[in-house]
């Protein structure tokens, strides 16, 4: 179960016995296939990648780079699967300066300049008429 004092978690025992099979049945170093490189990296998302790679004897760096949505096996795309987005945030740019607005009203009650930086037309004529129509 466990190798060089590696504790093998209980969700990875299946895997870690493919890799070990597969390790006995080949001498020499050979490229470990896709198929085991795949599903290491599927415990990696679930586990980690530092304890998949301890447990699994893997090369840490690579194994990292499976996990992520551009990592790739011999030249081949991996990604994990993906879900619609929960939340994105849009941002509207921002102008280049701080805009100017100046109102002149003229009325029975008599005349009122407003000037404002940094405020729209709209927000301005809004409290202008509510001013307006309260004196």
């Amino acid at each position: 179960m466990a190798r060089q004092g590696v504790l093998v978690p209980a969700g990875m025992r299946r895997v870690h016995g493919r890799f070990m099979r597969w390790r006995q049945s080949h001498a020499g170093r050979r490229p470990i296939p896709e198929s085991l490189w795949k599903a290491a990296a599927e415990l990696a998302r679930e586990h980690g990648v530092f304890q998949t790679a301890k447990a699994l004897r893997l090369d840490y760096v690579k194994l990292k780079g499976l996990t992520r949505s551009t990592g790739s096996i011999r030249g081949k795309a991996v990604r994990p699967p993906e879900g619609p987005a929960a939340f994105m945030e849009l941002l509207a740019p921002r102008t280049a300066g701080a805009s100017e607005c100046l109102i002149e009203l003229e009325g029975p009650h008599g005349k009122m300049r407003i000037q404002w930086k940094g405020a729209t037309g709209a927000d301005l004529a809004s409290l202008s008429r509510a001013l307006w129509e309260s004196a």
